[in-house]
């Protein structure tokens, strides 16, 4: 089989398997912002039972490989009665996982703001949570969007460990057409080649992303 015979034969079998990764990833994301935001919002609660939970999460997610995270949902969670397709455990999982880097990333980010803007703010008498939404997250989005999109395509990477539960995204139907070819080259090459192609497309967006903020 030609190369252009191949690509012409399976490109919309990849192409499905890309968008299948894209749409996972984004959901993933969309899920592990806010859920990282809130833990690091735990992390630097005066309540130590509630910052001490901010930092189990963090810690286990970061200590725990993403394989065993799916693991545990998929094959794991109808031993509890949570009960999944595989591409809902996917996106959750992958989210759980993110969420714990979010964390530190918007910790550091929320750590690195004065203190003496939130103890002035305090002295004229506004409240906590218009402190952090109109004085802190503004700047804090300036401060971790780089480290934010760099955490985002380590995710898109990741995302090709969801072939071990059965995901159809890309890593798994260049998996599947390895098989029904008995090729290796031809079907991880376009696969690298369609990983390559959106995360530099995401970085394009991302260095866009960062000059908006900086400019914000």
């Amino acid at each position: 089989m030609t190369a252009i015979t191949f690509f012409d034969t399976y490109a919309p079998l990849l192409l499905s398997g890309l968008w299948a990764t894209l749409r996972i990833c984004f959901l993933a994301t969309v899920l592990a912002l806010p859920l990282g935001l809130g833990v690091a919002l735990l992390l630097r609660s005066r309540y130590r039972p509630l910052k001490a939970l901010g930092r189990l999460y963090v810690e286990v997610m970061r200590g725990t490989p993403i394989l065993v995270v799916l693991f545990l949902l998929y094959y794991g969670g109808p031993s509890i009665g949570l009960v999944l397709e595989a591409e809902p455990v996917g996106i959750i999982g992958l989210g759980l996982y993110g969420a714990g880097y979010f964390a530190e990333i918007f910790r550091a980010g929320l750590q690195s703001i004065a203190q003496g803007q939130r103890e002035a703010a305090r002295m004229l008498g506004i409240p906590n949570w218009r402190i952090l939404t109109r004085i802190e997250l503004p700047q804090m989005r300036r401060l971790v969007t780089p480290p934010v999109i760099n955490q985002v395509i380590v995710l898109i990477k990741e995302s090709a460990a969801l072939s071990i539960i059965t995901v159809p995204e890309l890593t798994k139907i260049g998996a599947q057409i390895a098989n029904e070819t008995f090729a290796v080259i031809e079907p991880y090459l376009a696969v690298a080649l369609l990983y390559w192609l959106l995360i530099e497309l995401f970085a394009i967006a991302g260095h866009w992303l960062e000059r908006k903020a900086a400019h914000g």
